[in-house]
């Protein structure tokens, strides 16, 4: 797994985590993050168990697990939260904030540990990083792939945590940034009309990030968006048709007399 400074300023830094090339081939890859803020941290969507001994290495690298202060679990994919049991073992301090729809399903990870979670209302939240007053902000993004889900904006970095949004399924030898906007939607068009279920719920979130006008979106697979490449993302999915994607499937597809054959069974 490698790691990647995305900001620095001497005392808050952001690191991306991401590109294993030992892990198992039926595994997505994934992007953690890492904010490091006067020696507390905070990891975005920590990962599953099949990256969490990488992970844990990478992060150790930046700063000790009792510095730790907090994970945001976007949502409830075992992608992005079902090693919470292993941090939570490591360090049982750290506070988890997840969707507050999530919170008896995130439970399920628990393995016996106590996961100390706190559900985040509908309408977002600020989190406090360590001492110097450094605020994150959850930012609603329900029903953009899931129905209780939040991206994470940090003010002082400039930078958006957008999870499953702007998603693209690369090649593994593919950039870390996106170089080529227009060649990487072939990377994320089939995900977002597979799993973004709400054209209204896109548009909305699209709205929320340009008022925020972050310099940089991070998504929780693929590449990285930066500079005029945010907007190019942002414009592209404003003019998504999701919800409605059925991979050229109709209802003759399955005829009456097959109905009848599988009501018999």
């Amino acid at each position: 797994m490698k790691s990647e400074v995305l900001f620095d300023d001497g005392t808050h830094k952001w690191v991306v985590l991401g590109r294993d090339p030992d892990k198992k081939e039926e595994i997505i890859d994934t992007n953690e993050y890492l904010i490091v803020s006067e020696e507390q941290a905070v990891i975005l969507d920590p990962g599953g168990i099949e990256v969490f001994p990488q992970v844990l290495t990478e992060v150790t690298r930046h700063v000790s697990t009792d510095k730790i202060q907090a994970i945001v679990a976007s949502h409830q994919d075992p992608d992005i939260a079902s090693s919470l049991s292993m941090w939570l073992g490591l360090s049982p301090n750290i506070k988890v904030y997840c969707p507050w729809v999530w919170t008896t399903f995130i439970a399920h990870f628990g393995l016996g540990v106590d996961l100390n979670l706190t559900g985040v209302p509908d309408e977002g939240i600020e989190l406090t990083i360590g001492s110097t007053q450094n605020n994150l902000y959850l930012v609603p993004a329900h029903y953009c792939h899931s129905s209780g889900n939040f991206s994470v904006y940090d003010p002082k970095a400039d930078i958006l945590f957008s999870g499953d949004i702007g998603v693209g399924l690369v090649p593994a030898d593919t950039s870390l940034f996106v170089d080529d906007f227009d060649k990487h939607i072939k990377y994320m068009e089939k995900f977002h009309l597979r799993w973004m279920p709400s054209s209204a719920a896109l548009k909305a979130w699209v709205k929320r990030v340009r008022l925020i006008n972050p310099s940089m979106i991070c998504p929780q697979h693929g590449s990285i968006f930066r500079g005029d490449d945010v907007k190019r993302l942002l414009d592209w999915l404003d003019g998504l048709d999701v919800g409605k994607w059925d991979m050229g499937l109709e209802a003759t597809d399955v005829n009456k007399s097959q109905w009848m054959k599988w009501k018999k069974r």
